[in-house]
């Protein structure tokens, strides 16, 4: 089968013949649907280097995947040949006592996981490719009725990471509160979609590119407004000069860490989502008083299954722009120049 393989750090993936997969015991071979590519691919591309990671390249990369089952291992109950299922993206342990309640993500024995700190797509073969070997069956979540997996692909990740992060501020979301969602890109409007789904608050978009502030009001936002310096400021204004209850920060640079600093209300939350290298000086008088800040990586596998949910009533909906896997380039080279709007995903 043709694969999108990453060689070697800070190169281009390139195209190549692999072995079709094969399940041993308690693993499940998928056809996968759709492959979502995210920015965080980039950094390996570009950015990571050996030492870094617990582990090396080559790889397959995806690990937004989603599709049908098409072979299971001995011992494997519970799915069947053809059904729709997502990939539960960060394959801990399984055991430890974050993993035990679904929370694969924080795994606290990443030497026993498949792969420490990783999963398909990060170290092990990913979803750019015509199938995908699932290391443990309990990697899959069956796909409720009437979801499509090209559409459930992006919710693995580009969802769930963005679901995980309001779930955990839903306590400061009550009717009349205001949500900031900085960053309207891929992950940033699912959040508005997730906040209007699951929240009675405002919601205001922030973002430095016209066409992610029109998805942004398209997803369901109350306001959205060009990233500059008064910015903040403006968000006070419009908060009667409370601030925002939550702030979720989806860029992570300097600049926005310090914005949504300024912008939050006393007792408000300022997560940071993404991975820009910013830093924030944390001190008493920095920030207004109780606000917590707080860094989120991905989502537990039950939180997976609420998202799925969601998307199956028709309350959430990636916007999606498709590409053949012998363009996924085409995919990252979008992306990185910023001209890509909604998220990516490759169909094999």
């Amino acid at each position: 089968m043709r694969a999108l393989r990453l060689e070697a750090w800070k190169s281009d993936p390139v195209l190549a013949d692999v072995p079709d997969p094969e399940p041993g015991p308690g693993q499940a071979v998928i056809r996968v649907g759709g492959a979502g590519a995210c920015h965080s691919d980039l950094h390996l591309m570009r950015e990571f280097e050996g030492g870094l990671l617990p582990w090396e390249p080559p790889f397959t990369l995806g690990h937004e995947n989603a599709g049908w089952v098409l072979a299971l291992g001995d011992g494997v109950t519970g799915l069947e040949i053809e059904q729709p299922v997502a990939v539960y993206g960060p394959w801990g342990c399984g055991t430890c006592a974050r993993c035990r309640p679904g929370l694969e993500n924080y795994c606290e024995d990443p030497a026993n996981a498949p792969v420490p700190s990783g999963g398909g797509g990060l170290g092990l073969d990913g979803g750019m490719a015509e199938y995908m070997l699932i290391p443990d069956a309990r990697f899959l979540v069956p796909l409720p009725d009437g979801l499509d997996p090209l559409i459930a692909a992006p919710l693995t990740d580009a969802g769930l990471t963005p679901y995980h992060a309001v779930r955990r501020s839903w306590g400061k979301l009550p009717p009349g509160a205001t949500a900031v969602v900085i960053g309207a890109g891929g992950l940033g409007h699912m959040a508005v979609q997730i906040l209007k789904a699951t929240t009675a608050a405002n919601v205001i978009a922030v973002d430095t590119r016209a066409e992610a502030l029109d998805l942004a009001l398209k997803s369901g936002a109350d306001l959205a407004v060009p990233s500059g310096d008064d910015t903040a400021a403006g968000i006070r204004e419009a908060t009667r000069e409370r601030g925002a209850d939550v702030v979720l920060d989806f860029v992570g640079s300097d600049s926005t860490l310090a914005m949504a600093a300024a912008a939050a209300r006393t007792l408000g939350d300022v997560t940071i989502v993404g991975i820009g290298g910013g830093t924030l000086p944390l001190s008493f008088f920095s920030v207004p008083y109780e606000v917590s800040l707080q860094t989120t990586y991905w989502g537990a596998r039950p939180e997976l299954v609420e998202l799925l949910d969601l998307a199956s009533r028709g309350l959430l909906r990636p916007d999606i722009v498709q590409f053949p896997l012998n363009r996924a380039m085409d995919a990252y080279r979008q992306m990185e120049a910023g001209n890509l709007n909604g998220r990516a995903v490759i169909v094999p």
